[in-house]
């Protein structure tokens, strides 16, 4: 009888498990933690997977609930015994980061945003007018 072999798990599966986490704020749109560019670093080792991250913003309401996310998407892979993932601030984030489908996602199109700066301008144009009275 063969010995079982023991599942080996890449930095692509993990990849492809990261793809199933969003931020709250950006799970309508479909755009995974490693669509934002969050992901910073990926190493697997004898079924240890440990990644850094960084985040959006140092003030993101979800960064718990993401890690725990991240956790357990990557931790329900076959080899995987242990999981760690650690925000990194040596590393901003910044829109370059975006994958090219997340920047189609949030970007809107110039017709839709001529009228929010009308909109904008027209309110600052009144605000400026009400405290010169």
């Amino acid at each position: 009888m063969a010995e079982p072999v023991e599942a080996v798990v890449g930095s692509s599966e993990v990849l492809a498990a990261l793809g199933r986490c969003y931020d709250p704020c950006c799970r309508e749109k479909a755009i995974s933690v490693v669509d934002m560019g969050l992901i910073e670093s990926i190493r697997v080792e004898a079924g240890r997977v440990d990644i850094d991250m960084i985040l959006t913003s140092g003030w993101c309401p979800f960064a718990a609930h993401l890690l725990t996310m991240m956790e357990d998407e990557v931790g329900a892979l076959d080899g995987v015994e242990d999981v760690a993932v650690k925000v990194v601030w040596s590393t901003a984030w910044t829109p370059d980061r975006l994958s090219d489908d997340a920047r189609k996602k949030l970007s809107l199109p110039m017709e839709q945003l001529i009228p929010l700066r009308e909109a904008r301008l027209a309110r600052e144009h009144s605000n400026v007018e009400a405290l010169e009275r």
